[in-house]
C-alpha cells in the first residue's frame, strides 16, 4: 500500500501563510497533499465569465507557482461534485486525516457534514479549524448564553473577549508556514485545470488590489462615505475568499488610532454569528411580522432598478457600478437597498439575490444582514420609517457629481430617464404599507 498522507482542503482560505488549518496539517508527521475543488454544485449556476471564478482560479495559480518555486510542491486541482471527488481521492491515496478550515454558510455546513461522514466510514479523520474569524459560533454571547442581536453590545463583548484572550494586537497569533512548507508532497503528479476545462473564460472585470496602508485606515472614517474618493480598502473580496488574513487585518485595526476599520471587521463577524444562530433568516425576516408586508414586486420596476434606470442619479450610479465592476461603494449599497425596499416596495430577497449574483465580495451573512437592515426586518435594523432620500443623499455624498459623472455620464441630458417614482409619494406609500403590516 502507498505511504500515508494527510490532505489539506483549501476553500475560503486562499493563502499559504497564516492559514490555521494548513499550518496544523504541515506540522503533523505525514506529508501533506494540498487540494482545491471547484464545486460543480456552485459553479453550474454561474455565467461563463463570472469574475469570482476568474479571481479564485488566478489566486490558486499564484499559490501553485509559489509552492512549486519554493519547495517543489503544488496544489491538486479538481472540478466536480465534492462527494465524488472525495471518493476518487480516497481510492487514489492512503489518507490518514483531512484538514480544513471551517465554513459557516448553510451549504458548506451540509457539504462538510456529508464529507465528514464519508471519511469517518473510511477511518479517516476530518479535522476542522477556526480561521476566517477571530470569534465564531457561540464564542461571543450574552452571559446567559443567548446570542447578541444588537451590534454595539456584541462589539463591546467582542473587544472584552479579545483582551482576555490576546491582550493587544501583538498577542494575536499569526501562523507562519514558511519553515514547514517543504512537508507538502512532490508536485510532479498533481493535476491542474484551466478555466476552459470547467466551461469558463477569463472575466473582463479586474479586481483592484486592496489598500490597508496605515493612512487609509487612519482616514477611513472621514473618507469611506464618499463614493468618488478612493477612501475604502476594497478588502471585501479578499476576505471573502481568504486571500487576506483576518488576523492580520484585525491587528492593523487594533494598531490604528481610528476604530472604524476594526468596527467593520467586527460587523462581519456579528452577521456571521447571526446566520449561524438564526439560519432561517437567509429566507425569512428576522422580525417575523415583516413577512406580512404586501410587497408590490413590480417586475418592470425591478428591471429598471437593476439596470440603473430609476431616474435617481446616485441610485443609478451605484447599480451601474455594480453591473460593470462587481463592486458597489458601501454608502451607495445602503441607498440602493433602501430604494428598492422602501420606494418601490420590492421584497428585499429580490435585491439580496441580485447582489449575490453580481457582487465579487458577496458573503451570505453580511448580504442577508444588510438587506434585512435596509428593509427594517433584521437584527439591529433601522426603523421602518427611516427612508433614505435619494436626492439629499446625492447632495451630501456626491455633491460635485464626480461619482455620478463616471457611471451615469448622460445624467444631465435628455437621454436620462425621469424619476420613476416621486420621493414624497413613495415615502407615504411605504409608511402606510409597513404600518398596515407591522404596527
Amino acid at each position: 500500500m502507498a505511504d500515508k498522507v494527510n490532505i489539506f482542503w483549501f476553500r475560503r482560505d486562499l493563502r499559504l501563510d497564516d492559514n490555521v488549518g494548513f499550518y496544523e496539517a504541515l506540522n503533523d508527521d505525514l506529508p501533506v497533499l494540498p487540494i482545491f475543488i471547484f464545486d460543480k454544485n456552485i459553479l453550474d449556476e454561474l455565467p461563463e465569465d463570472d469574475a469570482r471564478v476568474t479571481f479564485i482560479f488566478e489566486e490558486l495559480q499564484r499559490m501553485r507557482s509559489k509552492l512549486q518555486d519554493e519547495v517543489g510542491s503544488s496544489i491538486a486541482m479538481y472540478y466536480g461534485k465534492p462527494d465524488e471527488i472525495w471518493k476518487d481521492l480516497v481510492d487514489e491515496y492512503n489518507v490518514s486525516s483531512v484538514y480544513t478550515n471551517r465554513d459557516y454558510e448553510p451549504y458548506a455546513k451540509d457539504r462538510d457534514g456529508e464529507i465528514e461522514k464519508f471519511l469517518n466510514d473510511h477511518n479517516i479523520k476530518f479535522k476542522t479549524f477556526k480561521d476566517q474569524v477571530i470569534f465564531e459560533k457561540s464564542e461571543v454571547v450574552k452571559n446567559d448564553g443567548d446570542p447578541y442581536v444588537v451590534y454595539t453590545p456584541y462589539k463591546n463583548k467582542w473587544l472584552e473577549r479579545f483582551e482576555e484572550e490576546h491582550g493587544d494586537a501583538d498577542g494575536l497569533r499569526v501562523y507562519y508556514t514558511s519553515s514547514v512548507l517543504e512537508n507538502c508532497i512532490d508536485h510532479s503528479r498533481l493535476p491542474n485545470l484551466t478555466l476552459s476545462d470547467m466551461g469558463f473564460k477569463k472575466s473582463s472585470i479586474e479586481v483592484p488590489e486592496y489598500d490597508v496602508k496605515p493612512t487609509t485606515i487612519e482616514n477611513y472614517e472621514d473618507t469611506r462615505n464618499y463614493p468618488a474618493q478612493e477612501g475604502t480598502t476594497r478588502l471585501g473580496v479578499y476576505l471573502r475568499f481568504g486571500v487576506a488574513s483576518p488576523r492580520k487585518m484585525v491587528k492593523k485595526g487594533l494598531q490604528s488610532k481610528n476604530m472604524t476599520f476594526l468596527s467593520e471587521l467586527i460587523w462581519r463577524e456579528f452577521f456571521m454569528q447571526i446566520l449561524f444562530h438564526f439560519p432561517e433568516t437567509r429566507d425569512n425576516a428576522f422580525r417575523s411580522k415583516y413577512d406580512r408586508i404586501e410587497w408590490r414586486n413590480n417586475e418592470d420596476e425591478f428591471e429598471k432598478w437593476k439596470k440603473g434606470e430609476t431616474g435617481y442619479k446616485l441610485v443609478d450610479a451605484g447599480m451601474r457600478q455594480l453591473n460593470q465592476t462587481g463592486y458597489m461603494h458601501n454608502r451607495v449599497r445602503m441607498l440602493v437597498a433602501s430604494f428598492l425596499c422602501k420606494h418601490l416596495l420590492i421584497d428585499w430577497r429580490w435585491g439580496e439575490s441580485y447582489f449575490a449574483e453580481k457582487l465579487l465580495d458577496y458573503e451570505m451573512s453580511s448580504n442577508v444582514g444588510n438587506w434585512q437592515w435596509a428593509a427594517g426586518s433584521g437584527v439591529d435594523a433601522a426603523p421602518y420609517f427611516r427612508i433614505f432620500n435619494p436626492i439629499t443623499q446625492k447632495d451630501k455624498f456626491d455633491k460635485n457629481r464626480e461619482y455620478i459623472e463616471e457611471f451615469v455620464p448622460e445624467h444631465d441630458t435628455d437621454k436620462y430617464p425621469d424619476m420613476m417614482v416621486d420621493h414624497k409619494e413613495a415615502r407615504e406609500r411605504c409608511l402606510k404599507t409597513y404600518k398596515d403590516a407591522v404596527a
